[in-house]
């Protein structure tokens, strides 16, 4: 079992290359499933959570080549198998997007309950809600899920709340399906914009994406194409952070500025200097940070996925902050890992009110999910000492060699097998 173990406190300085968006490369490969023809996908980081999504794709029958040039070729021209494989499925919550593209080209798909970070409950009826309304057979029992569909229809449906991955099954599915399909309160993240990209270059009809209204007009066919996905914003704002909780330097290079605003905001409030150029960002931390109050919202406002990394350098920053947690509500596990450190946190309800102290301590740690382990890290580089971070699989999942990044800024990390 690997540990990072992380030796005293740094100030990151240079430049990071930041690594396409995990958020977005999981549904393109699934989306790949709709079409007969070959899908070649550009500039892909090995992930774990990846490569869970290429054995996924491929134990359906789709041939997968994940090549050295990080290029991922999918070609789902005879898919044999619509049963999933349940050690496949619980690894990871993603792979739950597979259930749109199975029923719009092969009409049936038995899949088990997703797995994944347990960060709080991240319920699938509004994908089956919206699979359906679009005509969809379903049936749940023993931990499995299976949906039929002669031919699924286009139909108006209203997500009680925006989910990523509803909004996503569902565009995938409605691309092959007979009329049009309306999602209304849809997810407006740049994932969700990215993922349309892919497949109006399939030649589906999607209009509205990246807004609340989407409108997808079904095809008889998709073909294949070739796509880079965008860059992850939750990996550039990861070093963001960083970079302002070691009072570092940092420029993040390969990022759409527009896509970190929430992040940028917060740290410009925390006294930090943001400069915003093309396709990169500059982060600069002189003093120690001021206080900020945090609420986590679905896009535009601050991710989830940033709570636990902006945790941790408000637990250095001077003053008490106050985060609140909105979209998850088991999403506090690494508050009893930062508190080993010497945080001061108390949780009332969904929020937490964090005191700043001068230093944190090195302490050995866990990692409780994929972000909380980014977290972790980030206090690692502001500690007194060592600090060991064990259960770093959960880091892998989302973080293509986070550890070498972080030596080439100059923190003083190193990954124990």
């Amino acid at each position: 079992m690997s540990t990072l173990i992380i030796e005293n406190p740094c100030q990151l300085q240079g430049t990071v290359n930041i690594s396409c968006a995990k958020n977005a490369i999981l549904p393109v490969i699934a989306a790949s499933l709709l079409t007969e023809d070959k899908c070649t996908l550009e500039e892909v980081a090995a992930l774990e959570d990846v490569k869970v999504m290429v054995e996924v794709v491929n134990s359906l029958g789709a041939e997968v080549n994940l090549n050295k040039d990080n290029t991922l070729e999918i070609a789902a021209s005879n898919i044999v198998n619509h049963d999933t494989a349940y050690e496949l499925i619980r690894k990871m919550r993603a792979s739950f997007l597979i259930m749109g593209p199975m029923l719009a080209r092969v009409g049936k798909i038995r899949i088990s309950l997703p797995g994944g970070c347990a960060i709080g409950s991240r319920p699938i009826d509004l994908h089956l809600k919206g699979f359906s309304a679009m005509g969809a057979n379903i049936t749940l029992g023993h931990g499995y899920i299976e949906a039929q569909a002669d031919k699924l229809k286009g139909e108006s449906i209203y997500l009680d709340f925006p989910s990523v991955g509803a909004t996503e099954n569902i565009m995938m599915a409605a691309c092959l399906a007979e009329g049009m399909t309306i999602i209304e309160n849809a997810a407006e993240e740049p994932e969700i914009v990215d993922l349309a990209n892919f497949l109006s270059k399939m030649g589906a009809k999607i209009k509205g994406a990246g807004t609340d209204t989407i409108r997808i007009e079904g095809v008889q066919r998709l073909k294949g194409t070739t796509h880079v996905a965008i860059p992850d914003r939750i990996e550039a704002g990861t070093f963001m952070m960083a970079a302002a909780a070691t009072r570092g330097d940092v420029l993040v290079d390969g990022v759409v500025p527009e896509h970190v605003k929430p992040i940028t905001a917060k740290l410009k409030e925390m006294g930090v200097e943001v400069f915003e150029y093309e396709k990169s960002i500059r982060v600069k931390a002189t003093e120690r940070l001021k206080s900020v109050d945090i609420k986590t919202m679905p896009y535009p406002g601050f991710p989830t996925d940033m709570q636990s990394p902006i945790m941790s350098a408000v637990c250095v920053a001077k003053g008490t902050s106050v985060i609140t947690e909105t979209v998850f509500e088991n999403r506090f596990m690494h508050i009893n890992e930062l508190k080993l450190m010497g945080a001061k946190i108390k949780v009332d309800g969904r929020s937490a009110i964090i005191e700043g102290v001068e230093r944190l301590s090195g302490a050995k740690v866990k990692a409780t999910d994929l972000r909380a382990g980014a977290a972790l890290i980030i206090s690692g580089l502001c500690a007194e000492g060592r600090t060991e971070i064990s259960e770093v699989y959960h880091i892998d999942r989302g973080y293509i060699n986070i550890e070498e990044k972080m030596r080439k800024l100059g923190a003083n990390i190193i990954r124990r097998e």
